[in-house]
């Protein structure tokens, strides 16, 4: 029988699509592309925004579109968002708890031909998902925590994911363990709210990294995400002695205000996220740091927003992903006044991204006539690419083996990827 997965949103989602391809295969599913005709798809949805929403509709009425007799299973975010959401083109509904019993949910369904509605109950402990491989990719991701418990007033995720909850640290460092001995040399670890690891199980994100660097083989480890107060003395202490953690964080901003950081529940104030990023920096110097952004949060004003793009350039962030403010049922936002005009959070949104790529290009800038270490992640067409320690995209001409590494002398830079010349192919960190 042929599965297409459609994966929407985060890289946890990613990683959980992931393992339900490696335990269907062993079950002895086919894994066929999604926009082909299969006899089970999979939707793994977001509902990070209105629109994760609206693309979730649209896959799950796309699949049964494509063959009518199939099963389409739909679940996670959008599903817990939306629990009494019913659609004739859903034949089992599965919420974020019981992913991982997707065999067994197919078999039940394909004995009875009856819809299946998995209920979704508070989940209490982390669902164990332990990966050998990763289809397709040259890192792998690894997830180690799931929910949050920050409650951003705009954000709906604490309640679709829950609680924090913590994979234990042997089971972390064993599944690392087999990655890396299955090639892998590059692991990006992934969560919800990743830097809050370990909160629930008496340990820390600092204790699972100082464990995680030693890993023989290991050349690259990678943080998806990870809130500027959870850098602590003791995260930042392994950033100073291990080079096996890469020159890049992604460190969320969300406003460049303290007045809408206030309206927004975030747990800091410019003055603190700019001194943390300013003990970063120190440390490593070049490092590239990214952040997010929510523009037309209900009640900035002008001078809010322009505040915003004058923070945003003082901390010379290395690219910034910027998201319109989306309303979103049953958050704390929706009751505060002065909700923007969609026009306006879109001139802001054109106005921020414009930032981002100047701030882009200043940053590749600096590596120009520079030598980097570059992993190369895909071949085609006659060009090698793949990304630098610091996460810059770089290109070179010929055909280099996927999952090599190569010191590359960066030549032509552009906002999003530069362009350089092979000088020799070793493990390098920069």
């Amino acid at each position: 029988m042929k599965v297409g997965i459609c994966t929407l949103g985060c890289k946890v989602n990613t990683y959980e699509s992931e393992y339900m391809i490696e335990t269907l295969e062993k079950a002895g599913y086919e894994i066929a592309p999604f926009d082909s005709f299969c006899d089970v798809y999979i939707i793994n949805t977001c509902t990070v925004t209105n629109t994760s929403d609206v693309k979730s509709r649209k896959m799950i009425h796309q699949a049964k579109k494509r063959n009518p007799i199939a099963c389409v299973v739909a679940m996670g975010c959008f599903l817990e968002a939306n629990r009494t959401y019913q659609d004739e083109a859903i034949d089992i509904y599965v919420g974020n708890k019981n992913k991982s019993e997707i065999v067994s949910l197919l078999d039940q369904y394909f004995v009875k031909k009856e819809e299946i509605h998995v209920p979704m109950d508070p989940k209490e402990k982390f669902e164990d998902m332990f990966l050998s491989h990763f289809e397709g990719r040259c890192r792998a991701f690894l997830k180690i925590q799931d929910g949050c418990e920050n409650f951003c007033s705009y954000c709906i995720i604490p309640y679709v994911r829950g609680k924090c909850r913590s994979k234990k640290p042997e089971t972390v460092l064993e599944e690392a363990k087999r990655l890396v001995e299955n090639g892998y040399q590059e692991i990006v670890l992934t969560g919800i709210h990743t830097g809050n690891y370990g909160v629930d199980l008496g340990t820390s994100f600092a204790d699972l990294l100082k464990e995680l660097v030693t890993i023989e083989g290991l050349k690259r480890l990678r943080i998806s995400s990870i809130e500027a107060t959870e850098l602590t003395e003791e995260v930042l202490e392994v950033l100073r002695n291990s080079s096996v953690i890469v020159d890049h964080l992604h460190i969320p901003l969300q406003a460049g205000s303290d007045a809408v950081l206030r309206a927004m529940r975030r747990k800091y104030t410019l003055e603190e996220y700019a001194n943390i990023i300013e003990k970063v920096r120190m440390i490593r110097p070049d490092i590239s740091i990214t952040t997010d952004i929510i523009v037309g949060f209900p009640g900035e004003t002008e001078e809010n927003f322009e505040e915003t793009c004058v923070f945003a350039k003082k901390m010379a962030f290395a690219k910034i992903h910027v998201f319109p403010y989306s309303e979103r049922k049953g958050t704390k936002a929706m009751e505060l006044l002065n909700h923007l005009d969609p026009s306006i959070k879109k001139e802001r949104s054109r106005c921020l991204l414009a930032i981002s790529k100047e701030l882009e290009l200043q940053y590749a800038n600096k590596w120009k006539g520079k030598e980097v270490g570059v992993l190369i992640e895909e071949c085609k067409e006659g060009m090698s690419s793949g990304h630098t320690s610091n996460y810059l995209k770089v290109k070179v001409k010929g055909e280099i083996p996927v999952n090599t590494f190569v010191t590359v002398e960066v030549e032509t830079c552009f906002p999003t990827y530069v362009i350089g010349k092979v000088k020799e192919r070793e493990v390098c960190h920069h």
